[in-house]
């Protein structure tokens, strides 16, 4: 059986991935005859043979049926490529295969919820989405002055996944009238206010160190911290240490959770706080005689239909949410 080495231009190369397998699939060449790499791993492997020519073994089949797939499949595998498991492009392209071949495999490979092949597609796909949403979260910009007197927000981030450029437009939406760069091992993006660049990777020694601003984050996160509703297992689940290197608050975390019980213990023994604004509209309440008539006669009630005047709220009806116990920290 001839092997055939595909290469593409990177490792999110969908447009290359898509015209090789559909070529693929119409010579009838099957999963197991069909090496996938990138040009970077061509680079480094001195050992990887030559790809053969396009004009050699890309000739249709002359009973290669037509090739259809469900919007579904393209919609998984452009997340899917997004995944860095070196195995994905075979993943995707025998998935492939076994749709163009009908009978049961296709009927498998695109409905069975327990086929192997569909069940490791949706698991790396998920795994790419959780990245997705973890880089939403935990990208933390630092402002720099360049030379023309502009400010640039740069960030720097380690995702598990090739997600960066595809990512990119949740950041444009979210600080669209801002500048800014996010940089990553694997490649970097920069928002200049009209138009997005995309670049190469970058070590985190090019991103800018801390700043005042960041100080006064810090100062903001440790107020604002409430020792009595910590749940570090909670946290570490949706805040997984190794983020931790890249987070300015994370630092103040250990001291925070160290001191949480003694603090919480102090909050509930403190007596109640009175608030020391008063809130407009309210009235303190008024003594009554002993017999408990009050000094001031009734307000009228409204008639059915209508609207009466409304009682002034007391303060004493902001008494139990005082009494609580709950203290600034």
């Amino acid at each position: 059986m001839q092997r055939h080495t595909i290469t593409l231009d990177h490792a999110t190369d969908w447009p290359g991935f898509r015209q090789a397998a559909r070529a693929l699939v119409q010579a009838n060449v099957p999963p197991q005859a069909v090496d996938w790499r990138c040009q970077a791993d061509a680079a480094e492997d001195l050992f990887a043979p030559e790809p053969a020519a396009s004009d050699t073994w890309l000739s249709p089949a002359p009973d290669a049926p037509p090739l259809r797939v469900p919007p579904d499949f393209l919609h998984l595998c452009e997340q899917l490529i997004l995944h860095r498991d070196p195995g994905r492009f075979a993943l995707m392209y025998r998935l492939l295969w076994r749709m163009a071949q009908g009978g049961h495999e296709a009927d498998s490979a695109r409905h069975d919820p327990l086929d192997a092949d569909r069940m490791q597609a949706h698991h790396m796909v998920r795994a790419v989405r959780r990245d997705i949403h973890k880089m939403h979260a935990f990208v933390r910009f630092r402002p720099v002055v360049k030379p023309d007197g502009q400010t640039l927000h740069m960030a720097w981030f380690e995702p598990d996944h090739y997600i960066t450029v595809a990512n990119a437009g949740f950041f444009i939406r979210r600080f669209t009238q801002m500048r800014w760069a996010i940089l990553t091992p694997d490649a970097s993006v920069r928002w200049d206010g009209q138009q997005l660049h995309t670049g190469p990777g970058a070590q985190r020694s090019d991103a800018p160190p801390p700043d005042a601003g960041e100080a006064l984050w810090l100062t903001y996160y440790r107020h604002i911290f409430n020792p009595a509703r910590l749940k570090l297992a909670m946290m570490k689940k949706e805040m997984p240490t190794r983020y931790w290197h890249n987070l300015p608050e994370a630092a103040l975390i250990t001291e925070l959770a160290q001191t949480a019980h003694e603090r919480s213990a102090k909050m509930v023994e403190a007596e109640a706080t009175v608030p020391r604004r008063r809130i407009a509209g309210t009235t303190t309440p008024r003594a009554r005689p002993a017999g408990g008539a009050p000094l001031s006669p009734a307000l009228p009630r409204a008639s059915p239909g209508t609207e009466g005047p409304t009682p002034a709220v007391s303060s004493a009806t902001a008494a139990p949410a005082a009494a609580t116990g709950r203290a600034t920290p």
